[in-house]
């Protein structure tokens, strides 16, 4: 059963440039920031919580860091290489009215952020409850895009030479009405996918308790919103960095098999009519990974970002040493290893094990054919 949704296919041509980095040509790791008070900043952070200063994410000097007020405009407090940032910012449209974003544009550089700018469709904030779980894809889409300009992965919006655009779509198929869902008809159900460089996300995933009810009901390990993320962002690099290449698309169907035989609308119905095959653990990351090639590569990449993002964070946080440069086999053991403790103490709290994958040899070669992939890519830094 599908864990992050159901992808589309298309035609699109190849994504020609690359993702810009901070604007000192730094791209940074997941870690903690500090504010001019000497307070730790998050991520996520809106204000800091000691001295109750604004706290946004500075592109020019690429951290959350605190702003100062200054007219119509504000000035980041943070420091880059040479000394003070000191950049002249606004705050991002929808940071400033929805207070759903916590990024800055540079003054005079438009409304949007560097990752709100890539929203074609947003919740409808007439209906209640719709801005907190805007609220909650925006924090995971910050997180993915933090990961693609780590390693250097290229996309672009619509007018900027990419090809195919990169766009988001927030949409639900179901209205709250007193705090409950109502189930609607096909025509007017919403899919979690890819199309054409659009990744839509039904909001109803922002919704905790629906998401859990899918989980238990799908019997999936982890079901969370960057996990859709990282798997619908997978479907978009399966387009990028394979599609139209005839040696990568080789290599592609030499490992995880020949995408247009069967056909995916074949191989849909016959996953959800017979399930995974026996044994399916050993050579795929999940149950649903087994329905079609595209799927395998996508459950793979979104297990590949997993990786990639824990270690970083870890590293960052000083629970393990950084090793930028290690191979896939080292990335993998380490991921294990750090997974090996997460699990015991999850259990120890009653929550799910945070590494729940058994990452066997042959899927540890997928994981690096992904590295790989990405390696080949303009601009990467696997």
């Amino acid at each position: 059963m599908p864990r992050r949704g159901l992808p589309f296919r298309d035609g699109a041509p190849i994504c020609q440039t690359a993702a810009t980095p901070a604007a000192d040509g730094r791209i940074t790791d997941m870690r903690l920031f500090t504010c001019t008070c000497g307070n730790t900043l998050f991520f996520d952070n809106t204000a800091c919580t000691a001295c109750g200063r604004r706290t946004g994410w500075c592109q020019s000097c690429a951290a959350v860091t605190a702003l100062e007020p200054a007219g119509d405009h504000w000035i980041c407090q943070g420091t880059k290489t040479g000394g003070a940032c000191g950049a002249r910012v606004a705050l991002c449209r929808n940071y400033a009215q929805h207070d759903v974003c916590n990024r800055t544009v540079p003054a005079g550089h438009g409304a949007f952020c560097d990752c709100c700018r890539y929203n074609e469709t947003v919740p409808d904030l007439t209906v209640p409850g719709n801005r907190a779980r805007w609220a909650r894809l925006e924090a995971a889409k910050r997180r993915l895009f933090h990961t693609l300009d780590q390693l250097g992965l290229p996309y672009g919006a619509e007018g900027e030479g990419v090809s195919p655009p990169l766009s988001f779509a927030f949409m639900g198929d179901r209205m709250a009405a007193q705090g409950l869902w109502r189930p609607v008809g096909e025509a007017e159900r919403v899919y979690t996918g890819h199309a054409d460089g659009l990744i839509t996300i039904n909001i109803a995933e922002a919704d905790a308790a629906e998401r859990e009810s899918l989980r238990v009901d799908l019997g999936e390990a982890h079901r969370t919103l960057i996990g859709h993320f990282r798997h619908e962002i997978g479907h978009y690099y399966w387009d990028v960095l394979i599609k139209g290449r005839p040696e990568a698309e080789a290599e592609f169907a030499a490992l995880f098999g020949d995408p247009q035989n069967p056909p995916y609308g074949e191989a849909l119905e016959r996953h959800y009519r017979d399930g995974p095959p026996p044994g399916w653990e050993g050579g795929y990351v999940s149950a649903y990974a087994t329905m079609h090639p595209w799927e395998d590569w996508a459950e793979t990449w979104a297990l590949y970002l997993d990786i990639v993002s824990v270690l970083d964070t870890a590293a960052n946080l000083g629970l393990i040493h950084p090793e930028p440069d290690a191979e896939t086999d080292v990335m993998v053991r380490r991921y294990q290893t750090l997974g090996l403790v997460l699990n015991e103490l999850n259990r120890e709290m009653g929550l799910l094990d945070f590494v729940p994958e058994v990452i066997t040899p042959a899927i540890a070669g997928k994981l690096a054919h992904v590295r790989a992939t990405i390696a080949r890519g303009p601009g990467a830094t696997p």
